[in-house]
């Protein structure tokens, strides 16, 4: 079970345990709003928080609205540790109010992140490892590039690891070089 899916049972036990012990019921307020995805308008600094302002545009991984997000949810099963996952289209979207609010590096940073959601745990982290000085030799790092590239076509996160692979090589940074 991944530590997300951890998290969610402790949650979900510690709010049961609560509900039961005081009777109490909690009720979600939503917030509707007459911005559509598709109304062609680009997202900017009034826009932000994204979730608050215009919760219609976020959504799980699985479609669920923001406001099928309910502890009890949660509780019944209904909502699982998947759905608690940002998407790529939410990342995007909060990197255009980045960028139109001035923010081109936020941006940038929010297009990394929504290449990797594609990308399994265990894979990403492997390749967050193979980052760490003297872990991999450049060839590995350009390997990691391709698979980037062609299998999950991440290439803002592509271009990153042919950075860090010819970055290592002048540094001294690549592994058999310590």
């Amino acid at each position: 079970m991944s530590e997300i899916d951890d998290l969610v049972a402790k949650v979900a036990r510690e709010l049961g345990a609560q509900s039961n012990s005081s009777n109490t019921n909690s009720s979600s307020t939503s917030t509707s709003s007459t911005i559509s995805s598709n109304n062609g308008e680009e997202l900017g600094a009034k826009d932000y928080p994204l979730y608050s302002k215009h919760p219609e545009l976020v959504h799980s991984p699985s479609g669920k609205s923001l406001d099928q997000i309910t502890i009890d949810n949660v509780l019944s099963g209904s909502v699982d540790s998947k759905d608690l996952r940002i998407t790529p289209d939410t990342l995007r979207l909060q990197g255009e109010i980045a960028s139109n609010a001035g923010r081109p590096a936020i941006q940038k940073n929010m297009q990394r992140a929504a290449e990797l959601t594609s990308i399994p745990d265990d894979r990403l982290l492997e390749m967050y490892n193979a980052l760490r000085p003297y872990r991999s030799t450049k060839q590995e790092l350009l390997d990691i590039s391709q698979e980037l590239l062609e299998k999950y076509n991440a290439k803002v996160c592509s271009n990153w690891f042919k950075e860090a692979a010819e970055n290592y090589e002048v540094q001294k940074k690549l592994k058999g070089d310590n």
